[in-house]
């Protein structure tokens, strides 16, 4: 099996060498947790190794992502440049728009660039613009069908139920994609520790353990153990 190294310092080692190539895999955990900078270390690594990208954002606009992407070092204003990666912004607050271009745009898109990597940021928003539980589930599975058929390997971000970390918001991102990586806080004595815990990876043997990790001026990087 094909696998894609995710770049992310000592987690590849967890998954078998890598996300297995066209799969989706959700990475969800509260707020603070490193899943925007998990997602752009993930195309940072693909677009130095001469991969074509993609990051689909609800939340940032494109100066904003390109400002955080060089605070890590990545350069992601040049790779815009040179055509390498595409950054595109969806209307939080236009739901049929938003729907339009998923379901429609968004993989001849992919294929038109030739991407291989795509993050999506965030799901959880994505769900939050539609009010019937219907309308979320029809949503994410239009985004999983859309980045599939273009056999592209995707992060999906997004937040967790506040009574349950280990479950997205909406208990619905989990069912359509082939992975699920937990972000979260572990308190400590007197302070908080990042953690990471892989819940699910279909065709990989992968590590059921809590990881510490840290996020450094270089991006995360996780360890083997506490």
């Amino acid at each position: 099996m094909e696998r894609v190294k995710t770049g992310i310092y000592g987690l590849d080692e967890l998954i078998g060498g890598g996300i297995p190539k066209g799969h989706t895999v959700a990475v969800i955990g509260p707020f603070g947790t490193g899943k925007t900078t998990f997602g752009m270390q993930f195309l940072n690594y693909g677009l130095q190794n001469g991969e074509r990208c993609i990051f689909i954002s609800l939340e940032e606009e494109k100066e904003s992502i390109i400002r955080t992407s060089e605070a890590f070092g990545w350069r992601f204003g040049e790779y815009v440049k040179n055509g390498m990666l595409t950054i595109i912004r969806l209307d939080p607050q236009d739901a049929k728009a938003t729907m339009t271009r998923i379901e429609g745009d968004i993989s001849q898109e992919i294929m038109a660039t030739g991407a291989q990597r795509l993050v999506f940021d965030s799901a959880t928003l994505l769900t939050m613009m539609f009010r019937e539980e219907h309308e979320k589930r029809g949503i994410l599975f239009s985004l999983s069908r859309a980045v599939k058929m273009a056999g592209v390997t995707s992060i999906f971000t997004g937040e967790v139920n506040p009574a349950n970390h280990l479950i997205s918001r909406d208990g619905l991102l989990e069912y359509v994609v082939d992975g699920v990586i937990s972000l979260d806080l572990m308190k400590e004595e007197y302070k908080l520790r990042l953690v990471l815990q892989i819940l699910k990876m279909r065709m990989t043997s992968h590590s059921r353990d809590v990881h510490p990790f840290y996020i450094k001026e270089n991006g995360i990087e996780v360890l083997p153990s506490f």
